[in-house]
Parts: structure tokens; C-alpha cells; sequence
């Protein structure tokens, strides 16, 4: 089973949140909809501003885990690099 490492945020250079799903699509609706309690939720993180495709769910998981651990500097730099403007990515996978 493949998944995905993804970003959101509430807003351009705000809070930035790092998960791995299997369903990026779903897990963004829940994002989205505020439907799960906790950190997501309390900062509205509903915007999808950076994700990554992997063939097996262990290899996303590894990859959270790497990018979680990075400079938030890094991190935004990652952002750009796929979404310049920070645009919300998430009618382009639906």
C-alpha cells in the first residue's frame, strides 16, 4: 500500500503541520472539516500546501519522521519549491 507525506497550513508562511496518510485525499476532507481534535484543528490548518508520493506506506512513514525533525526554514524551502505561491493543492488531487 502506497501513501503520502503532506503539509498544511493556515495560511502562507503560518503554522505548518507534517502528517503521512494513505488517503491524502480523505485525510485533507478531515483536515478541512475539522473533523479530528487536536493540533489541526485547534490552528485550522486546512490548507494543502506540499505533498509526496510513496510506493509503500513504511517509506512515507520514514519521510515524516525525517521532515518533522527539520528547520522550519527548511521546511519552507521545501514548500516553494513545489508551490511558490502557497495555493491550496487540494483541488488538484481530488
Amino acid at each position: 500500500m502506497g501513501g503520502y507525506v503532506y503539509i498544511v497550513t493556515n495560511r502562507r508562511y503560518g503554522t505548518l503541520y507534517i502528517g503521512v496518510t494513505s488517503d491524502l485525499v480523505q485525510r485533507i476532507a478531515q483536515h478541512r472539516l475539522g473533523v479530528v481534535d487536536g493540533f489541526t484543528k485547534e490552528f485550522k490548518l486546512k490548507l494543502l500546501v506540499w505533498y509526496e508520493i510513496h510506493s509503500e506506506i513504511r517509506e512515507a512513514i520514514v519521510r515524516e519522521k525525517q521532515l518533522k525533525k527539520w528547520r522550519r526554514d527548511w521546511k519552507i524551502e521545501l514548500i516553494q519549491k513545489m508551490n511558490p505561491l502557497w495555493e491550496d493543492l487540494y483541488p488538484t488531487i481530488l
